[in-house]
């Protein structure tokens, strides 16, 4: 059972300490995001590649990408089957629709968990706001006394 405790009763230095893991932990978050992000949209653009392919493709040169960067020329032999990267290094053969079903799947997966990061990442915001503010208020209770003490 975790025991809640209260930003007032902490001192500024180990608010501070707060705020830095915060905003580390929303830096990790938003790079976890952005990756997500960007291989939802390489699942997009799966998608529409294998809607591309039609009957009227067969037998038409196209470029094949090897590597992000480097393309050689191929034939489109067989528009009714796909070769779809099933992650670790497998490939694995499966008709148009089968292949748009596995990459929607995915696209699901990723928007769903990019729902739960971004609601964590509000939260977090929301709890660093909490503690700029609660440093902010002890600094100027501090300067405050500094000041009543020096008149006195």
């Amino acid at each position: 059972m975790s025991k809640q405790i209260e930003l007032q009763d902490l001192e500024v230095s180990q608010l501070v300490d707060v705020k830095k893991q915060l905003e580390e932990e929303l830096q990790h978050l938003t790079s976890s995001f952005g990756q997500l992000k960007q291989a939802q949209t390489r699942f997009l653009d799966c998608v529409d590649s294998c809607q591309s392919i039609t009957s009227s493709n067969q037998d038409k040169t196209i470029l094949v990408p090897l590597t992000s960067s480097l393309y050689v020329p191929g034939k489109l032999a067989n528009v009714e089957k796909v070769v779809v990267d099933v992650g670790t290094g497998y490939y694995v053969e499966k008709t148009r629709e089968d292949a748009i079903k596995f990459y929607e799947t995915k696209i699901n997966f990723l928007k769903d968990n990019l729902e739960k990061i971004q609601a964590t990442v509000a939260q977090k915001q929301g709890n660093l706001r909490s503690v700029v503010d609660m440093i902010t208020i002890k600094l100027q209770f501090q300067q405050q006394e500094q000041k009543a003490a020096a008149k006195a």
